[in-house]
């Protein structure tokens, strides 16, 4: 974090310095560990099994927050009799095909009601071919989860049911010991309880603990369940909903968070609302009936999505029309970044828009982005500076090699300059969930110009030349409400107004100040449900700056947060089930008696009039369905979810699987990887590499993993350009220990050459104890440190990591893992030209790897 995040770092000393106790779990000592009271060095990918131990560690010592726990989670919830564990069946789940690489969850739900599959009603058979069966489950129900059916889940409050949700995390975690933790991750035994001590100690009714997270979690095969596995644990000690607790997802850019909530993401709507799919019969009502679950405030969708579509279609959106809600893309399948590049190599995607985005050096596997590139007809590069991505095409390393020739390459590309935030006004939203407005500095020099200025002006364009047409293709276009005003000598559209447009208003044009007013019949426009408040008043109350010395502690006046400008998010669990603070110490909201209403330092994120005492009617629906100690108000059951029974593609439980590469067999089960992890179609470029006692994978001995540092940004487009970053930071180096250096013969700040079977890279050795050898199932693992900010063009120019990686992914959200993999290394520069080729393709012919082994392993 120190690294990372520097800026929000300081509240973390802030915090130390008042006595708090740091603990920093990192396979490098860096400048967070340099300032930790305990650094934890662990085996690259194992860290399900380090927070599992810590699960243990709760359950045998009940050291868990008992009261939060049977009022605020599904601890007491019971399971069918159907439900196997891992523990059962060595590794999987009941309901698994290991054929279509899926899970079936009807075996994994609540006795008493059913819990719809992970994407409702939806999996059913597509228009016009292709597979839905992959499409991003675990993010179908935005950030509420699975809808929970008809009836009460039968409970035990006991806790002693063997089929409830606690007895069954008990099982689960049994074997998640010290021992084994030491075993599989190289932490010592005192070192890890250690660490579970700190932790218990510092969580219960007067102190809380936070867990902070960044791309080290969640670039891997089971990312997803890394982030289970804390909650997991937070839930157990009563630490959501609760100040200096929570789960703190690190973002690496100012506005990473925003550009989820307003997405980039192929799968979501703005404010999480699930894409619908391409399937038959799928109207607005079918759509809202699968996904809207009973209970929550994701039973309101319907009102958010048609408040949407009205944003959108303003008054082509009618009732009549269902609100326009056939114009809406449809998927047809997973269109991430990664299964992009494989339709661009089939020839199925003809075009490609990069903004922002540098993938020839700074995704997965450099060399299948670049082919793919290279097979488009056009791309559109809109950046600062001339990216690889803009320039691959002349000279990225296939054109060295030989494998490409400029003149056979037909795509056509464009680049645009881009402005930088300083030349235009916007807001960043940032990892609190806090949208902070900056305002323009300077015009943007040249030709640059913002991207608002370019979605707009080519939106406009398009709709000009179509504005002729009668195809009714052309309509979804045509009645977009595409009207924004301009300003300056760029005709910029104000984007204030765009704001004003995500915020939302009423029929008669007034803002709206919260989500809770949207409305069902189209008398309601918002472009962003869980943003709607943020012009509360027609004021931009994302451009606040009140003084911390001028309000209390929670600060509520600096920006604005969503939803609703609450800083901590489920703080009904600041208080006890009857409405008051856990403790005078981590008092936060409560129960107000008196004036019958929900008060405190922070926004209540409850019905503010519900009492703690409040039981819904019956046939209740929606918020009012949620009972006065639902404190989980967006879960469709009003609880934490320890077991998840539906809404993850990969398990209702982490479960400690090895990375796709890893030098050891799995420990625990014969299961060696996640049976359900997405693998990318294999072509020769992405040839996995053979794991643990598999013959051949000794070629591949070292574990690699990715990294950032705090002198360059992401892939480098932002800071490979400015020269006194370039100079802090000149070349691209790898981290290696004394002993690692000594067995093979590296020389401090000499020349090593690392390979894998995607590729090969030199680097610059750096010999240093911060990359510490572990002892791992009895013999010594060496792990090299990489960042990954380099490329050819700059300032500072070096190799990019991103050519030793594979595509192997989460199935949840389909992110790479890159924080573990296998390697070789060796001293010297690496070679030129075809030799580069050959260098591989000797390592895949001594690790066996063909066009039958490096598919799947």
């Amino acid at each position: 974090m120190a690294e990372c995040h520097p800026v929000g770092f300081q509240w973390v000393m802030e915090a130390k310095a008042r006595g708090a106790k740091l603990i920093h779990v990192d396979p490098r000592f860096t400048r967070t560990s340099a300032l930790a009271d305990v650094h934890v060095p662990l085996r690259a990918g194992t860290d399900i099994a380090f927070l599992g131990g810590v699960v243990n560690y709760v359950l045998r010592h009940e050291k868990y927050f008992r009261d939060y726990v049977l009022a605020y989670t599904n601890a007491a919830v019971v399971l069918t009799e159907e439900y196997r564990d891992t523990e059962d069946l060595d590794g999987v789940f009941s309901g698994l095909d290991p054929e279509s690489r899926t899970y079936d969850n009807s075996t994994w739900q609540y006795e008493g009601v059913d819990v719809q599959a992970a994407s409702g009603h939806r999996y059913q058979e597509p228009e016009a071919g292709g597979s839905i069966s992959a499409a991003s489950r675990g993010e179908a129900h935005g950030s509420g989860g699975a809808a929970v059916g008809e009836g009460e889940p039968e409970r035990d409050d006991t806790l002693t049911h063997p089929r409830c949700v606690f007895q069954v995390l008990r099982r689960h975690y049994a074997r998640y010991t010290p021992e084994l933790v030491e075993e599989v991750c190289g932490v010592p035994q005192q070192q890890f309880l250690q660490v579970c001590r700190l932790v218990t100690e510092n969580s219960g009714r007067d102190r809380t603990t936070a867990f902070a997270y960044a791309v080290g979690w969640t670039q891997h095969t089971v990312g997803v369940q890394y982030i289970r596995a804390a909650s997991i644990l937070q839930s157990l000690l009563g630490n959501i909903g609760r100040p200096g607790g929570g789960i703190l997802a690190l973002r690496g850019h100012a506005s990473i968070q925003g550009s989820t909530d307003i997405p980039t993401l192929f799968n979501l709507l703005p404010g999480y609302i699930p894409m619908p799919h391409a399937h038959k019969a799928e109207d607005l009502e079918k759509f809202v009936d699968a996904l809207a679950p009973r209970k929550g405030y994701w039973g309101n969708m319907r009102a958010y999505l048609v408040s949407l579509l009205k944003a959108y279609w303003g008054d082509a959106a009618t009732e009549d029309n269902q609100f326009c809600f056939d114009y809406l893309p449809r998927l047809t399948g997973s269109h991430s970044t990664y299964d992009t590049i494989t339709a661009q190599l089939d020839g199925v995607c003809k075009g490609y828009f990069l903004m922002g985005e540098n993938p020839a050096v700074g995704s997965s596997n450099a060399k299948r982005q670049r082919l793919g590139m290279a097979a488009l007809d056009w791309l559109v590069v809109r950046d600062f500076s001339l990216v690889e991505s803009a320039t691959w095409w002349h000279d990225g390393p296939e054109i060295e090699t030989g494998e490409l020739r400029t003149e056979d390459i037909g795509t056509e590309v464009f680049f645009l300059p881009a402005a930088a935030h300083t030349e235009k006004d916007g807001s960043f939203t940032n990892t609190q969930r806090m949208l902070q407005w900056h305002h323009q500095a300077v015009e943007p020099p040249g030709d640059a110009r913002s991207d608002l200025w370019f979605m707009y002006h080519l939106g406009r364009i398009i709709r000009n030349k179509l504005a002729t047409s009668d195809d009714e293709a052309d309509r979804p276009l045509l009645d977009l409400d595409w009207q924004y005003p301009t300003k300056g000598p760029l005709d910029e559209p104000d984007a204030e107004a765009v704001l004003a447009e995500i915020n939302g208003h009423d029929a008669e044009g007034r803002p709206l100040a919260s989500y809770e007013q949207l409305r069902t019949d189209g008398s309601t426009s918002c472009g962003c449900w869980i943003y709607c408040g943020v012009r509360a008043d027609g004021v931009n109350q994302s451009a606040r700056r009140k003084p911390g010395k001028e309000q209390n502690w929670v600060a509520n006046e600096w920006g604005w947060a969503w939803p609703a400008n609450r800083r901590i998010l489920y703080n009904r669990a600041s208080a006890d089930p009857d409405g008051a603070p856990w403790s005078e110490r981590k008092a936060l909201v409560w129960w107000d008696a008196e004036q019958g209403q929900w008060t405190g330092h922070d926004i209540p994120d409850f019905a503010k009039n519900k009492p703690p005492d409040y039981r819904p009617p019956e046939q209740a629906t929606g918020a009012e369905a949620l009972t006065g100690t639902d404190a989980f108000v967006m879960q469709a059951d009003g609880k934490a979810w320890l077991y998840v029974p539906a809404g993850l593609a990969d398990g209702p439980l982490p479960t400690h699987y090895e990375s796709q590469e890893s030098p050891f067999d799995n420990r625990l089960y014969t299961q060696q990887r996640n049976p359900v992890r997405d693998i990318v179609p294999t072509r020769p470029e992405n040839y996995y590499q053979p794991s643990g006692s598999a013959p051949g994978a000794d070629v591949f001995p070292y574990v690699a993993t990715t990294y950032r540092l705090t002198e360059h940004h992401t892939a480098g487009g932002m800071s490979r350009w400015q020269p006194y970053l370039a100079e802090l930071q000149p070349e691209f180096f790898c981290e290696v220990s004394p002993e690692l250096a000594a067995e093979r013969r590296l020389a401090h700040t000499g020349w090593a050459t690392i390979v894998t079977a995607r590729g090969v890279v030199e680097a610059r050795v750096l010999v240093t104890d911060r990359m510490a050898p572990l002892t791992v199932q009895g013999r010594t693992v060496h792990q090299i440190g990489l960042p990954y900010h380099w490329g050819p063009n700059g300032y500072s120019t070096g190799d990019a990591a991103n050519e030793l990686t594979h595509m192997s992914l989460d199935p949840n959200t389909h992110i790479q893992e890159s924080k573990a993999l296998t390697c070789d290394i060796r001293p010297g520069r690496r070679p030129r030209g075809p030799a580069v080729v050959q260098l591989v393709r000797d390592y895949r012919r001594s690790a066996g790897i063909d066009e039958h082994t490096g598919t799947q392993q």
